[in-house]
């Protein structure tokens, strides 16, 4: 499993100590140094189910600083994807990814049903 995240992230850390805990092996890349490919980003978006904006770090800095908020409702995928791709930062965390299964962002119960 790829585990997308950032160490000075605590939703990241509580997320990388639930899996250590449960003794679920995991691959870390830092998201600010190793953002995922525009092609893995297609890949999650599309097994998260979810529209472009969950991909988005909303709460971050650079996600204000940019004015995306008003930004990503008119934005073609392939776009938003390659906006992602550019800068770690943009890109909600952590993620969890084994090229079948995904979970973006931690919340207990959703590692419990995906990860144990």
């Amino acid at each position: 499993m790829k585990f997308y995240g950032y160490k000075k992230c605590s939703t990241c850390r509580k997320a990388e100590a639930y899996l250590n805990e449960h003794g679920i092996s995991f691959d870390f890349k830092d998201i600010t140094e190793q953002p995922p490919g525009k092609a893995e980003l297609k890949k999650i978006l599309k097994l998260s189910h979810q529209g472009i904006r969950k991909l988005f770090n909303t709460s971050g800095q650079l996600y204000r600083d940019m004015g995306l908020k008003d930004k990503i409702a008119s934005m073609e995928e392939d776009e938003a994807l390659d906006l992602l791709a550019s800068n770690g930062k943009l890109i909600k965390r952590p993620i969890a990814f084994d090229g079948t299964t995904v979970t973006i962002g931690y919340k207990e119960e959703e590692y419990r049903k995906n990860w144990t």
